[in-house]
């Protein structure tokens, strides 16, 4: 299935990292997390991208345009330098259309201005280019392929650990203090399915979450509950955390590695 990824948006909650680069290209070691993501479909065998563009455009078409395969694969120098080799390769087979989709086109805009790429195919994946996980994806595909009444599909997550929630009295004594985590509470994750049906259900204008209201109101909606490792990258803070994770070797959404790929 083909990949639509949103790398759009100014990232203006890591402002200290996206001023000169969109926040899909903000780095995790020594690629950013739009590689990251782009891997990841890859290694359940998603490999046709198209990459709706806005902020700093010129910035992703850069890296892949002077891609360097060297830099996350082993290879083998001689002659002093002028011959290489590599002995694996990242994105050889890899399929990329670069659309420009505006500045300050909505999530749901940019799919339609995209929608041209997407004749023929009766379904495709679509996702943010901010966040991470370890999701087994083809369990979700196939989960989501079995029930024919829905259009779209997404992650159901668990909120960061890094909240509490507060159970309030009416007269204003705290019943109860918690992990936001333990509470009964799912977060829009990311990691859509769509069918083709679901691009007529978008309307000039919207976000994406006004045609995903709609669906959802007719039972056409699916959350795939998911209490695995995911985390998304909006802030500093998870920078860090996602950069401490990768730099330990245990970064759990490597799966083409940690699954023995």
């Amino acid at each position: 299935m083909k990949v639509v990824l949103f790398c759009g948006g100014r990232g203006t909650r890591l402002r200290d990292y996206s001023d000169e680069v969109p926040k899909p290209m903000v780095t995790l070691g020594y690629r950013p997390i739009l590689w990251h993501i782009m891997k990841y479909y890859a290694h359940f065998g998603h490999r046709d991208f198209i990459l709706c563009l806005g902020y700093r455009a010129d910035s992703i078409k850069e890296f892949f345009l002077n891609y360097e395969e060297a830099v996350s694969n082993d290879f083998v120098l001689r002659r002093g330098g002028r011959e290489k080799m590599l002995l694996a390769s990242d994105i050889d087979d890899w399929t990329i259309t670069f659309v420009d989709t505006g500045i300050d086109t909505t999530i749901a805009g940019r799919l339609l201005r995209v929608r041209k790429h997407l004749a023929g195919e009766e379904m495709f994946l679509a996702n943010y280019a901010d966040g991470v996980t370890d999701l087994d994806l083809n369990a979700y595909v196939d989960e989501f392929k079995s029930r024919d009444e829905m259009l779209g599909g997404l992650l159901a997550v668990r909120p960061p650990q890094s909240y509490h929630v507060v159970d309030i009295a009416d007269s204003g004594s705290v019943n109860s203090i918690g992990p936001i985590g333990a509470a009964p509470l799912r977060l829009n994750g990311g990691y859509f399915v769509f069918r083709q049906e679901m691009l007529d259900e978008i309307n000039p204008g919207e976000d994406i979450v006004q045609p995903l209201e709609r669906v959802s109101a007719e039972g056409r909606l699916y959350a795939h509950r998911f209490d695995g490792f995911w985390s998304p990258m909006d802030t500093f803070k998870e920078k860090v955390y996602l950069d401490d994770l990768y730099e330990s070797g245990a970064a759990p959404w490597v799966v083409w590695k940690t699954n023995g790929t």
